[in-house]
């Protein structure tokens, strides 16, 4: 199915998706056994060929099943640095562009909320979507003169969030060679937070706090929300006429402009985790819709998270350079947060420490500067080392335990988010001009 074409039903069922997801897998190994005869016969097929074909393969299935499955591809593509390009590259699209759903489809789910079709609302609504991502489409409608977004949850969405993921973690555990507990709490926090996803109530709930909260900062803006023509599965504001991140990029703006965009989605961020203490925590780049005078427009609050005092309290240690650089209250903080205990082995406390001190300091250097570059590529590059990442591993798997509080999931994930958009935009920002 091409991302053109309309997709008429979803997999919803336990045994439909599932059944998806076994012939998906038939087709990556058939697509290895045909890679190395050809390799056999002296052709010149590369690795780079196979993961075209296999991320194609699987995109492709992850549209259809969409959900938390498609959820998945879409926060993968946000890992640049970790896999191979061609994954990346099919995988972003689930950001901008999944097989969208028919028309039919559409009315029966506004019969279900609102007993009335998406025409007998508003005065036009366009029936085909003009986005589709992973848990919805957006929709394009006009009432009253004013120029709305109506963003349609997918059909079975919030009931097959648990299914998927119990298909998924066995591959994960296997790829972990860890057991169900030891992972358990962090499977749950996943889960909780796609569920929270597919809660449209909720996610209007946020989005109108959020955006309440954060409307004094500079140089952003929030779409207004209509209550009124929202529900569990349907959530309506104002269309937005600003451009995605790359189409931003791609009209060459300055680097003032780009310094502007990058300190305004830093100050969003700095503001949300450190006074509100809860912040929107998917940060891919079709999340950022910015104007030609670079104003940027936040949207898609259907993933927040809200920290915990007791996490907060010992994360923003790591905020001080009075604790990251000192290696006995670094050492304090590293227990508190679970990455090392008392119990384990002198050798491999030693080793996590240095491991984890190495790599603390290397991505906090933004919060300790006066301005930083976020162009610098190396910077980025180092944060994933993968030959230090392998043998990180292979002394984690001796302890057999699970460490790192699951508050830090999304948080972690986040931050890794905003310093590839600040990346992309190759701005030049203050970092600690923060006062909380």
């Amino acid at each position: 199915m091409s991302n053109s074409e309309e997709q008429k039903s979803i997999p919803t069922s336990k045994i439909q998706r599932a059944m998806k997801f076994a012939g998906t897998g038939a087709k990556v190994g058939g697509n290895y056994l045909k890679h190395y005869t050809k390799k056999a016969f002296g052709s010149n097929a590369t690795s780079e060929d196979l993961d075209v074909a296999n991320a194609s393969v699987i995109f492709e299935a992850l549209g259809e099943l969409k959900g938390s499955a498609l959820k998945a591809a879409q926060m993968m593509s946000m890992d640049k640095h970790i896999l191979p390009k061609a994954y990346v590259e099919q995988f972003a699209m689930a950001q901008y562009s999944a097989p969208p759903l028919s028309y039919p489809l559409v009315v029966k789910t506004f019969h279900e909320y609102f007993k009335q079709s998406p025409l007998e609302i508003f005065d036009e609504f366009s029936k085909e979507a003009v986005h589709a991502a992973s848990m919805g489409q957006v929709h394009k409608a006009r009432l009253n003169g004013k120029d709305l977004a109506v963003k349609i949850q997918y059909p079975g969405v919030g009931d097959s969030v648990e299914s998927d993921l119990n298909m998924v973690k066995p591959i994960a555990l296997k790829i972990m060679n860890a057991n169900e507990e030891e992972v358990e709490a962090h499977f749950n926090e996943i889960k909780e937070r796609l569920i929270e996803e597919t809660d449209y109530t909720l996610e209007l709930q946020r989005s109108m706090l959020l955006s309440e909260k954060c409307s004094a900062l500079p140089n952003l803006s929030f779409p207004a929300y209509y209550p009124e023509y929202c529900s569990d599965r349907v959530l309506t504001m104002d269309w937005i006429e600003s451009m995605p991140l790359q189409v931003f990029m791609n009209t060459n703006p300055s680097q003032e402009l780009r310094n502007k965009v990058g300190q305004t989605i830093w100050d969003f961020y700095q503001y949300q985790v450190r006074v509100l203490h809860m912040f929107h925590a998917d940060p891919h780049p079709g999340n950022f819709l910015i104007d030609a005078n670079g104003k940027v427009t936040v949207i898609d609050f259907g993933c927040v998270k809200v920290l915990t005092t007791e996490f907060y309290n010992s994360y923003s240690r790591l905020l001080s350079s009075e604790w990251v650089h000192n290696d006995e209250k670094l050492l304090q903080v590293l227990k508190d947060l679970t990455l090392i205990f008392d119990t384990d082995t002198e050798k491999t406390k030693t080793y996590l420490f240095q491991f984890a001190a190495k790599t603390i300091r290397h991505i906090t250097q933004p919060f300790f500067a006066e301005t930083f570059d976020f162009g610098n590529d190396d910077f980025i590059q180092n944060i994933i080392n993968r030959d230090e990442l392998f043998e990180l591993k292979k002394e984690l798997l001796k302890s057999r335990q699970a460490r790192g509080p699951k508050d830090a999931i999304y948080l972690n994930r986040t931050y890794f988010g905003i310093y590839s958009i600040l990346n992309e935009l190759k701005a030049v920002i203050k970092t600690n001009n923060f006062v909380s």
